[in-house]
């Protein structure tokens, strides 16, 4: 019988993070885990209050799942039973892990996958600061080959040309988390594209995503806030170019493997994005995550301290995860 156990932990990050929702000095993390015979698979998510989550009520729906768990219950009953979300995200990677440790058969073959994962390149974020300071931690960071700039609205394109002239070569993506207003998209869109950005991440709050089928934007649109599971993908259709899946909002591996093959069959680009977490939290994404458009997996790399063992990083080159730490 599987014997499952929930924990809260907290990590330290490197500094302050900051979007336009507020700032954040730590990452606070749900780890679960899953012990049979003496076998133990571990998921970590991120309870997140803008989708109506905390540590207490993520907690509390994972403890709901002790006796169906305990019964025999599998990923796919797992996704017909609970909502997506953090909670399901963590025992689902839990049961992968604890399934690729009793099996001896590697998480992404039983994915399906016809090769082992390879190493990716992940954005490396900046956070929402002034001009001046988002270009000295460019500047910092120069030798990375992808940013992913956090901005808000006013100020944006300040923020994005000093980017761009401390960091000529680098390539950029930027992310409003719903920041702008419908008037900003067209021109900023405009203006973004000729300092080089690629992709421009959830400009309007999620319930605004009507205006955007009528707004020309000659930089790409991503869904994020807007984008958790296969049921909302139809109402992403015409609105944006690129989904971000992560898989704190599509509620585990499960579902972000097939809510990616049905965005592809849609004609959606793929970018595999992240909450603030640990190495832990990373290692199923990063399954999914290859053969992406965009990859943004660089949790562990803005976190003060990190789980042991994590991801092997060289600068932005993130190395599969080792069997010890997921799949």
């Amino acid at each position: 019988m599987i014997k499952l156990t929930a924990k809260h932990e907290s990590f330290p990050i490197a500094g302050t993070f900051t979007i336009s929702r507020g700032s954040k000095t730590t990452v606070e993390v749900v780890v679960v885990e899953l012990t049979e015979n003496g076998v133990t698979g571990r998921g970590e998510c991120v309870p997140y209050a803008r989708y109506g989550e905390s540590i207490a009520s993520v907690m509390a729906q994972i403890q709901e799942m002790e006796g169906a768990l305990g019964q025999g219950m599998d990923r796919h009953a797992l996704n017909d039973a609970m909502p997506a979300g953090a909670a399901r995200n963590a025992i689902d990677c839990a049961l992968w892990d604890l399934d690729a440790k009793r099996s001896g058969m590697p998480a992404w073959k039983a994915a399906g996958f016809s090769q082992a994962p390879q190493a990716l390149v992940t954005a490396y974020t900046l956070s929402l600061d002034t001009p001046e300071n988002m270009a000295k931690a460019a500047e910092k960071n120069a030798s990375r080959p992808l940013f992913k700039l956090k901005l808000t609205g006013d100020g944006d394109l300040e923020r994005v040309a000093a980017v761009r002239a401390a960091a000529p070569d680098t390539r950029l993506i930027v992310d409003a988390n719903e920041g702008w207003s419908p008037e900003m998209v067209e021109p900023f869109s405009e203006k973004l594209g000729a300092l080089g950005v690629e992709m421009i991440e959830q400009p309007l709050p999620a319930a605004q995503d009507a205006i955007l089928a009528d707004l020309a934007h000659p930089v790409p649109l991503c869904a994020d806030e807007s984008a958790h599971a296969r049921k909302g993908l139809p109402s992403l259709i015409g609105k944006y170019d690129v989904i971000n899946i992560k898989l704190d909002k599509t509620g585990g591996l499960t579902e972000a493997l097939y809510l990616r093959a049905e965005a592809e069959a849609a004609g959606m680009e793929i970018m595999i994005g992240c909450m603030l977490a640990t190495s832990l939290g990373m290692a199923p994404a990063f399954l999914v995550a290859q053969g992406a458009k965009f990859v943004d997996l660089d949790g562990p790399l803005l976190l003060a301290v990190d789980r042991e063992p994590g991801f092997e990083f060289e600068g932005s080159l993130m190395h599969p995860p080792k069997p010890e730490l997921w799949g």
